[in-house]
């Protein structure tokens, strides 16, 4: 099997990209079968961004700090776990975004889309579903779109809801709500798209983010499923995945 090895800029992560490499050889990616990352969770969301036009599965390794969608690191018996590996699909979101200055972007995010004050000034937000209104007026720090796999990482820190991995649903979620009050977020079908509209923007700024993509000084956000794009992320079978969801819900 063609590996192209990646890794973090970190120095464990550097020592066992050496180390791979000397034991394994490593490809250009435009002429691999996978893709091995060492790092934690954020270097690998950058792997599947950077790699995404080849449509390469990506095996993880941990060398990082945070290890959620990583395997163990194990120099020994790469080809026979690759060969056992079981494939998990991510559907990722598509973030639309006006800024004040009337430029438009796009970007993708495998995790969630989120929005933040920028400012000590709460931000004011209208949440639009499917083009229906759904809050008027949140008060809030922030708030996001979370894929299922994305659920158990900032959502979760929200006290959003974990999802399971195939469930056809996404998570919207608050972050510290001040008004309304009782509003803790909604499930929403994996087809919905949700607008928000930034209220009184001159004065309470907010920015989007994808993933690690940030675009400060936005006006409106749309934020719906990408529904063309697909991104491959290998497991050893005894961390799958849809497990290690699973046992998410069930931590104390």
């Amino acid at each position: 099997m063609k590996i192209a090895f990646v890794a973090s800029k970190v120095q464990p992560a550097q020592d066992s990209l050496a180390l791979m490499v000397a034991r394994y050889g490593n490809v250009a990616i435009e002429h691999a079968e996978v893709v091995v990352a060492l790092g934690g969770d954020g270097f690998m969301l950058q792997t599947l961004h950077r790699t995404r036009k080849y449509g390469l599965p990506v095996f993880g390794m941990k060398q990082g700090s945070v290890g959620f969608l990583m395997n163990l690191y194990q120099e020994a018996d790469l080809m026979e776990r690759l060969d056992k590996a079981q494939s998990a699909t991510l559907r990722p979101l598509k973030m639309t975004v006006t800024t004040e200055s009337g430029g438009s972007a796009e970007s993708l995010a495998v995790n969630e889309v989120s929005l933040l004050r920028q400012t000590k000034q709460a931000a004011k937000i209208r949440i639009w579903v499917n083009e229906k209104l759904r809050v008027d007026e949140l008060v809030c720090d922030g708030a996001m779109v979370a894929t299922p796999v994305g659920s158990t990482a900032y959502n979760l820190s929200a006290h959003g809801p974990i999802l399971p991995l195939n469930s056809d649903a996404l998570a919207l979620t608050p972050i510290s709500p001040f008004r309304p009050r009782r509003w803790r977020g909604a499930i929403i079908k994996r087809e919905s798209m949700v607008r928000f509209e930034i209220l009184d923007h001159y004065k309470r700024p907010v920015s989007a983010t994808a993933d690690s993509t940030e675009i400060r000084d936005v006006v409106e956000v749309i934020v719906q499923e990408a529904a063309d794009e697909r991104y491959t992320v290998m497991f050893d079978p005894e961390h799958n995945l849809e497990e290690r969801i699973l046992n998410e819900q069930f931590a104390f």
